[in-house]
């Protein structure tokens, strides 16, 4: 059985220095102690993990990584490896957001390719995919799902996907200030569901954990958390305040509960 608490998971992006990182953590810390019923990751920026996971050692806040290379080692400049995250600390590794996707032109055969890599190093996986405006306008949501999750994770059936996260992100809601309904993402979630099951049998739909992401803040929160299929959040902009991430996951913990 998987562990039913929401995870509240903070992506900085390229936010917070070393210390400031650290600083967030600590107190983070004292905070993941009354708040027992969330399950936090923190992916800070690559250079601020080493020092950070001195805050996080010995509490119940899990690490994670923005990007990983595919590659154990090589030359590829400004590059960070699996080994290199989990020596830093981390369990976790984001792959495929959509600023990788849409700025850096990462295809999802290269997405493909650093996801077996993660796993068989260790690391479990928070894999992004979701639709641009124009998509979603055309009706073609479903399809551009279907299509990324079938290829970012072609030939994995081997695989633990049981350590896979999807996060699920409308590309047109990410740091716009709009937030997909409750109805939206609710039936996003579904189909997510429903194509996971399809390509992992054996991976019971209701123990697929499926996190929603695009300008999640306090304001919105509960009434996302209490929208069934909705099993936590991938925070940007809103996790790089302590008050406002904690605020977050002090409205998640109670919302779950109240879920029909």
């Amino acid at each position: 059985m998987s562990d039913p608490r929401p995870i509240i998971a903070a992506n900085w992006k390229m936010n917070k220095t070393p210390e400031e990182g650290y600083q967030f953590v600590r107190q983070l810390a004292v905070k993941a102690k009354e708040l027992t019923g969330i399950r936090f990751i923190v992916c800070p920026s690559a250079t601020g993990l080493h020092y950070i996971q001195e805050a996080a050692k010995d509490t119940a806040i899990e690490l994670g990584g923005q990007n990983m290379h595919s590659a154990e080692a090589g030359a590829f400049t400004g590059e960070i490896s699996a080994l290199m995250l989990l020596a830093c600390g981390c369990d976790w590794v984001i792959v495929g957001h959509s600023e990788r996707r849409h700025i850096f032109h990462e295809s999802d055969a290269d997405i493909q390719a650093k996801i077996p890599v993660a796993l068989e190093k260790g690391l479990s996986v928070i894999l992004c995919i979701g639709e641009r405006l124009e998509e979603r306008q055309s009706g073609a949501t479903e399809s551009v799902i279907r299509q990324q999750l079938q290829d970012d994770l072609s030939g994995m059936e081997s695989y633990p996907v049981e350590r896979l996260i999807i996060a699920y992100e409308p590309v047109w809601a990410i740091g716009t200030g709009v937030v997909a309904t409750p109805e939206q993402a609710g039936e996003a979630h579904a189909q997510v569901r429903e194509i996971l099951h399809g390509l992992f049998p054996a991976l019971p739909s209701n123990e697929a954990k499926i996190l929603y992401g695009g300008s999640v803040k306090s304001s919105n929160a509960d009434e996302l958390m209490k929208t069934p299929g909705i099993d936590g959040f991938l925070i940007g902009g809103a996790s790089l305040d302590i008050d406002e991430y904690v605020k977050i996951a002090e409205i998640s913990q109670l919302a779950i509960k109240e879920r029909p």
